[in-house]
């Protein structure tokens, strides 16, 4: 596809819909069974939707609410929102009240559309409250709908709205500008408020761009073709990007998976050939195999570890494997590696990895059984992907080179910066906070990081993460937490101690370990209990231990306390350790950190 003739995100759509016609797009489970909507069916839809929206007196630039788990409607409203002109706000399905509350009136949501009545709950109020919001459009309508000061009417009253008008909603979509704003997607909020991200047309196609040369270079690539699993949320700027729009681009399919806990299940029915996913799950992944090895027999374990080990040395040494050991490794590709690959379908080309740092460990563990992991780097205020690894050079401890046509630089502070069309158009309403983020044109990260001899681009940390103990060592959070993490007893953990001697840790008990260890002892298995058990916090001090022994002096955890909830970030994506430092962590975790140095 020629990117850079592209004017917009709807006039993408509406052009591969016109070329694919009756080819499957968007997939569902419906009553047990994947039920597939043509391109054309999608198209039909987005165009009914967007009429039904201008009959509600939407105007280009008005800002409308979406609030919806991943499903098709969600690719339709978000298109049919931008192809008149107007700005989709995405929500997060696990938003409070007042966090719907906010959203809506610092945007000035004109309208909302949720899909579910449990959803509805807390995004209709939440709207009724705002100024300036004038209509709910509701997939499920809730038992009780408001009364007064919001309209609030069925996807299909919506629909019906539209349906005598006769628009030309394809010259409409053409009418945006590829400077102009199409979403708001608000950051997590780490330094106060959320801040509205204004991501243009031109941003999100620069990723589009950039991911399709990345992809294109698999091995078997397919344009038409590639099947895509959607979990992540697609209010997330990366899944927005990499799960909705870069598939578009390239005429792929979209199954959206029916939850987590099904992930497994959906993956092995629908075999994808693309997968993004952050950290987390690469790690629960490796927790689920390792735990069961316990079960499978000696032999079968010991032929999985060689494949580990031998993958793992041709990795990092290219070439050393000696006669005897490659004879052996070809024979474990089909004893051992072959089956892994079926349980991710068969058919995976590549799983892209983003949202937080990869551990090193779990990137090595993957290539070694012959899964092609590539992982990557960005923010939402770059659209995104900055940086990925490629299939012909993939180095896990890296993020990649940047993209096709961005632009990366570190600064004289270890800072890495960024530029080109992918750029944010800035924060909404907030000039102060856009200057101090993009300056002269370069977007400043917070990341630290360095370009290695091959122009890839390494992470080494936060700006404002890195710990200085009371003895002057500078000392890598990411490091430790990463290491920590990687232990199957422990599902996440955030250390402690800036000017303090040494280093305490706040730590999350992995659940399946933790059902595991109880029921092994006839004791209970829920983990409010389980951290007042000593044996049990025994186990987790062991794991605490083994990784203390890797590690220099400094980055040792001395001393640790158990939490049985565990955290989420960004509303709703799956927890990547590093980042819970950066959210909001209550305070009796921090005064029970604290106390810590004086026991």
């Amino acid at each position: 596809m020629d990117y850079e003739s592209i004017r917009n995100l709807p006039t993408m759509f509406f052009d591969q819909a016109e070329r694919f016609g009756d080819r499957p797009l968007l997939w569902s489970k419906q009553d047990g069974a994947w039920r597939s909507r043509s391109w054309s069916q999608a198209a039909d839809d987005v165009t009914a939707l967007a009429r039904g929206l201008l009959a509600l007196g939407v105007q280009p630039g008005d800002r409308i609410g979406l609030v919806s788990e991943n499903r098709p409607e969600w690719l339709v409203a978000d298109v049919a929102i931008m192809a008149v002109g107007a700005i989709t706000v995405p929500a997060y399905t696990t938003n409070s009240v007042d966090d719907h509350h906010y959203l809506w009136c610092d945007s000035g949501a004109k309208g909302v559309i949720v899909s579910t009545r449990s959803l509805a709950r807390k995004a209709l109020p939440a709207a009724q409250k705002c100024p300036d919001s004038e209509f709910a459009v509701c997939i499920e309508m809730p038992e009780d709908p408001p009364e007064q000061g919001l309209r609030a009417m069925t996807w299909e009253d919506c629909l019906a709205g539209g349906a005598g008008r006769n628009d030309d909603i394809r010259a409409l979509a053409a009418e945006p500008a590829r400077s102009d704003t199409c979403c708001l997607i608000y950051t997590s909020g780490t330094g106060g408020r959320p801040k509205g991200v204004m991501l243009s047309h031109g941003a999100i196609i620069c990723n589009c761009m950039g991911a399709e040369d990345v992809i294109s270079r698999l091995p078997n690539y397919e344009s038409p073709g590639e099947v895509f699993l959607s979990f992540l949320p697609l209010s997330h700027s990366y899944e927005h990007m990499a799960g909705q729009f870069f598939p578009i681009s390239i005429g792929a399919e979209i199954y959206y998976a029916e939850s987590l806990e099904k992930l497994v299940a959906n993956i092995a029915e629908v075999r994808p050939t693309i997968m993004t996913a952050v950290p987390r799950l690469y790690e629960m992944i490796h927790g689920r195999i390792q735990r069961g090895l316990e079960t499978q027999s000696s032999l079968k374990r010991k032929l999985f570890q060689k494949a580990v080990e031998l993958g793992r040395k041709q990795y990092e040494e290219p070439g050393s494997l000696a006669f005897g050991e490659r004879l052996l490794n070809a024979l474990l590709d089909r004893l051992v590696r072959a089956k892994v690959s079926q349980r991710f379908g068969g058919k995976l080309k590549a799983f892209v990895s983003g949202g937080a740092p990869l551990n090193y460990d779990i990137g090595v563990y993957f290539a070694a059984l012959g899964v092609r992991l590539l992982q990557g780097y960005g923010q939402t205020e770059s659209a995104p992907v900055v940086s990925v690894n490629r299939c012909a050079l993939n180095k896990i401890d890296t993020v990649g080179p940047p993209m096709k046509d961005v632009e990366v630089r570190i600064a004289q502070d270890g800072e890495i910066l960024v530029r080109g069309e992918l750029l944010m158009n800035g924060y909404w309403n907030n000039p102060r906070a856009t200057a101090a983020t993009i300056v002269d044109g370069w977007l400043h990260t917070g990341d630290i990081g360095l370009i290695d001899e091959d122009g890839y681009l390494k992470i080494t940390d936060r700006k404002k993460d890195i710990i200085v103990n009371s003895g002057g060592d500078n000392i890598s959070p990411q490091r430790v937490e990463g290491m920590l993490t990687v232990e199957l007893e422990i599902a996440q953990a955030m250390v402690y101690g800036d000017r303090r001697p040494h280093l305490v840790a706040l730590i999350v008990p992995d659940e399946d370990f933790a059902g595991d260890w109880g029921k092994a002892r006839n004791g209970a298995t829920d983990l409010e209990t389980l951290i007042e058990d000593a044996d049990f916090v025994k186990a987790i001090r062991d794991a605490v231990g083994r990784v203390n022994a890797k590690l220099t002096t400094p980055e040792r955890v001395r001393r640790f306390v158990l939490a049985a909830e565990g955290f989420t970030i960004d509303n709703g994506m799956l927890t990547p350790s590093l980042k819970i430092r950066r959210h909001v962590i209550k305070e009796k975790y921090v005064e029970t950190l604290d106390a810590l140095y004086g026991s």
